[in-house]
């Protein structure tokens, strides 16, 4: 039996603006079993990265507010605690690398410092106990001549070098889970690989789950157990990676799937992107968010939320919410016959 150790039920966040409340994230659930990882995959703007920060507790309230839901870690709720019960878990239970190293760490404080002072805060260290873990951290993620770089500042590292000294921070008080926000935004690719190398390696003698926010499929390829595609503020499809890639069973995966590139060179592959854009969530639709892109839409989706559909023909954890899936629909050859090798 799967040892679950983040377990998330119908999480519901919404910001108050100007214009409106947007409904940033409506109803997600997910599972995170110890030492896998989960990808969260979608466009920009379809709650990724709200997701984890509401679950981290750092949404700004207001104008953020968490109107719904659980997040159990080790089966206590950690939603919506004050920032002094919540610091208890935060960066100790769970660690996060943020998307942008350069904006995220503070430029007047050494890398060194900033590690040293999480384990600190956290660990309750002194600080030529905590300076010298912050070189081994380091020098585990791979930092050359990492006790003198430790007393270097951000602006002295490049971007790898940056995403690993986050890494290492990250990492401090040994967390359980890893959130690691678009780890390799900006990079190049050589760089990208090192780094997805040595989180996976880590993840490896560490025993740590990760939870991977991207929106990259190859990235997902090769990190990810389960993934969970979210699309206008929902999950619509959920699975193993071979689920996903295989056995794509809603429209929206499979347009993102036509829209990755292969490296094979038979000059058949053709890039389609997916027309139109994502619905406004000042006002969500009332039926399925996809609908006004779905190539397959039919009359019931536009005003109807489609069920989480189960999906018999492969492993028991394959979810869809569309209703292609149900019983009375059309058969669709596309949504029920295995692609080709989408990850090569």
């Amino acid at each position: 039996m799967a040892d679950k150790i983040l377990e998330v039920e119908d999480l519901s966040v919404e910001f108050a603006t100007y214009g409106g409340t947007v409904k940033a994230v409506r109803g997600v659930s997910f599972d995170v079993n110890r030492g896998e990882t989960l990808a969260i995959v979608g466009e920009s703007g379809c709650g990724k990265s709200v997701t984890v920060q509401a679950i981290m507790g750092i949404i700004p309230m207001p104008p953020g507010k968490i109107t719904g839901g659980t997040a159990k870690l080790n089966g206590e709720n950690i939603l919506g605690l004050p920032p002094k019960e919540a610091n208890r878990f935060r960066g100790v239970e769970i660690g996060m690398i943020f998307q942008d190293p350069m904006t995220s760490l503070n430029p007047t404080m050494t890398i060194g410092d900033q590690i040293s002072e999480t384990l600190m805060v956290h660990r309750g260290m002194s600080y030529t106990d905590a300076s010298r873990r912050a070189v081994e951290l380091l020098d585990k993620t791979k930092i050359a001549e990492a006790a003198k770089r430790a007393k270097q500042y951000p602006f002295e590292f490049s971007g790898g070098m940056l995403q690993r000294a986050m890494i290492a921070q990250s990492l401090a008080c040994n967390p359980s889970v890893l959130m690691a926000d678009e780890p390799t935004t900006a990079l190049d690719v050589t760089i990208q690989a090192q780094i997805l190398e040595l989180m996976a390696e880590l993840q490896r003698t560490e025993n740590m789950s990760i939870i991977l926010i991207t929106h990259d499929l190859a990235v997902v390829a090769r990190m990810a157990d389960q993934v969970a595609v979210m699309y206008a503020g929902q999950i619509v499809e959920s699975g193993s990676v071979d689920d996903i890639f295989y056995r794509s069973s809603h429209p929206y995966t499979l347009g993102l799937k036509e829209a990755m590139p292969t490296n094979k060179r038979d000059g058949k592959k053709t890039l389609t992107p997916i027309l139109g854009s994502p619905p406004d969530l000042f006002h969500p639709p009332t039926g399925c968010g996809y609908f006004a892109r779905c190539p397959y839409a039919m009359a019931v989706c536009e005003h109807h939320q489609p069920e989480e559909h189960h999906l018999t023909d492969s492993d028991a954890e394959h979810q869809a919410r569309c209703w292609l899936q149900h019983e009375g629909a059309p058969h669709i050859k596309a949504l029920n016959q295995p692609g080709a090798d989408q990850r090569d």
